[in-house]
């Protein structure tokens, strides 16, 4: 009988990425659960194996092949004890960073600890035996396909990370007895490149610079962007954590988040990722078709599951190597984006009493010079869909993602210039998770906070969100209605003014429009300022449907065409035809 590959995807992932970076050399230890890998290895010619019963013999058989080859070595074995005698080997790969790929292979781990035969943990390692240890899943669907062929990368390039050293792949097993898969499947070979690796070719299309929250850019490195965006009709999407101000910046949320809309035309070829966490969710969906990550600690990091190559190095370094020094050639994906952005925003309908409309009244207006943080998630997606002054800075906890310490964040960073107006916007239910620190006695004059109080996570009740079908039934554990004195309109007043706060409100648009101004006042006032505006969570979801909606749908057109040109019986005949 012909025996190709094994059926296991675990097994096709990792003999696919052994080829694709060039490692052929296996020594194999005798047992059943690496059965599918070693055989799978045996039927391909393009493996150099050896075998080895005895696996300590075998760790430093490789560590004597590695050292003398300079390539990595791969050594397999089964279940139960097998893997402890790698230890001593791998310990000395550790110490002289020989690229050993130990792959131990096993059961199930959900299996550990139930006294079943041949089961033992591997998940903690002694610290100096491996630089990594991954555990691969059994694969089911796509996502433990992406979790594998992630992890399987990780390993491969861990190899030569850094100088080099012993890598561990615990590797699964269903004992799958067919070996009928003739071909491998298609991966993604992720490559690391340093500053001394030959760097790949740009790629032809569009090319995009993907920001996430990011420290505060040099007038260097922001020159260094402007540059690579002008040599290479490149530009940047960015939200009100990216820090990047330069010639090339495009606020995308409003246009990426339109329901009805069409922004295929705009999508990238490439996108080029820096920064770390991003809260702007709609323009997740501007990835092209290859992901370039740049950073300085040269990890792995897949967000958009398209990543192709990682540069470990400076931001500077990178863009720099890129350009040209050319700011004459054309800009003509930038403007395509602005011009789409600038329709959308002519196109604005009237919003409901809200935090975007909110937002839409005040993001302009913000003093120059100041800092801004947002809470998450309402109140920095609400800001998002609307740009700031060049001059005007602006942050949010979007490391951890949690509404804790959002306003405690505002009130640190406000002591590091008491002569500069910091600008906070929150929600009810971060605000008062939070509230205690507006007690502290270090508290400046330059502080002001928005509060917007609509007397719940009004997240939860946002037409978007999975817990909206549940209506006001989502009030009582979901989004935590009626805590915190239930929108009451003195509880936050006393407490503010008794702390020497400046206090004021509004529950409408005409109150606002009274008041506001006061708020942005760009001089730094006697008192700091706490402004509480009272939306409720209906009003919220509306804005956000309307402000999402601005493109019609290609069936609601149709539909106002019917009625406009054949009346009542032609929008009738039309809803037969292309349903309601």
């Amino acid at each position: 009988m012909t025996s190709y590959y094994s059926d296991e995807k675990n097994v096709q992932i990792i003999l696919s990425l052994l080829k694709k970076h060039g490692i052929k050399k296996v020594i194999a230890s005798p047992g059943t659960k690496n059965i599918n890998l070693v055989v799978s290895m045996q039927n391909d010619s393009f493996f150099e194996m050896y075998s080895s019963v005895d696996e300590r013999s075998a760790a430093y058989m490789a560590c004597g092949l590695a050292a003398a080859s300079g390539e990595p070595v791969v050594i397999s074995c089964t279940g139960a004890t097998a893997s402890r005698n790698y230890l001593s080997g791998l310990t000395e790969a550790y110490y002289r960073k020989l690229p050993v790929l130990s792959i131990t292979s096993a059961q199930s781990s959900s299996k550990v600890g139930h006294n079943i035969a041949q089961i033992i943990d591997r998940s903690v390692l002694p610290k100096d035996v491996v630089k990594l240890s991954v555990n691969l899943p059994i694969i089911r669907d796509d996502e433990d396909f992406w979790d594998c062929e992630i992890k399987v990368n990780k390993a491969i390039l861990e190899l030569k990370h850094h100088g080099g050293g012993p890598v561990h792949i615990n590797l699964p097993t269903t004992y799958n007895r067919s070996f009928d898969v003739k071909e491998l499947p298609s991966v993604r070979n992720i490559q690391r490149i340093t500053y001394f690796d030959k760097f790949p070719d740009l790629p032809e299309g569009k090319i995009a610079i993907f920001i996430g929250a990011h420290k505060s850019f040099s007038k260097e490195e922001t020159d260094s962007i402007d540059n690579f965006c002008a040599s290479n009709n490149a530009i940047v999407f960015c939200d009100h954590t990216s820090s990047y101000k330069g010639k090339f910046r495009v606020l995308y949320a409003l246009a990426a988040g339109q329901q009805n809309g069409n922004v295929s035309f705009n999508y990238p070829d490439l996108i080029i990722h820096i920064g770390e966490v991003t809260g702007d969710y709609y323009s997740l969906k501007m990835i092209g078709k290859q992901v370039w990550r740049v950073s300085e600690d040269g990890e792995i990091k897949d967000t958009f599951k398209k990543l192709t190559y990682v540069f470990e190095m400076s931001e500077l370094y990178f863009f720099e190597h890129y350009s040209d020094n050319n700011s004459n050639n054309s800009i003509s994906y930038f403007d395509s984006c602005k011009k789409h952005l600038d329709s959308l925003y002519r196109r604005i309908p009237e919003l409901a009493f809200s935090n975007i409309w909110i937002a839409s009244k005040m993001a302009h207006q913000i003093p120059r010079s100041s800092t801004v943080h947002f809470g998450i998630l309402n109140s920095l997606r609400s800001w998002n869909f609307f740009e700031l002054p060049d001059s005007v800075t602006s942050f949010s906890n979007v490391g951890g993602f949690g509404i804790d310490g959002n306003l405690s964040a505002l009130v640190g960073a406000s002591l590091s210039d008491k002569d500069k107006l910091f600008f906070g916007i929150f929600g009810d239910l971060a605000f008062f998770y939070d509230m205690n620190v507006i007690g502290n006695r270090h508290i400046g004059n330059n502080l002001r906070i928005l509060l917007v109080n609509n007397g719940k996570g009004t997240e939860f009740r946002q037409f978007t969100h999975i817990a909206a079908q549940h209506g006001e039934h989502a009030d009582e554990f979901i989004a935590a209605a009626r805590h915190f004195g239930n929108k009451s309109k003195i509880l936050i007043k006393h407490f503010s003014e008794d702390l020497g706060f400046e206090y004021l409100s509004a529950g409408n648009k005409e109150e606002f429009e009274q008041v506001y101004k006061q708020f942005l006042n760009p001089e730094i006032t006697e008192k700091p300022i706490l402004f509480e505006v009272f939306t409720n969570s209906e009003d919220e979801s509306l804005a956000l449907k309307a402000i999402l909606n601005i493109e019609e749908s290609i069936k609601g057109k149709a539909k106002q065409f019917a009625k406009n040109v054949l009346g009542d019986k032609g929008t009738n005949t039309l809803k037969r035809v292309i349903g309601k």
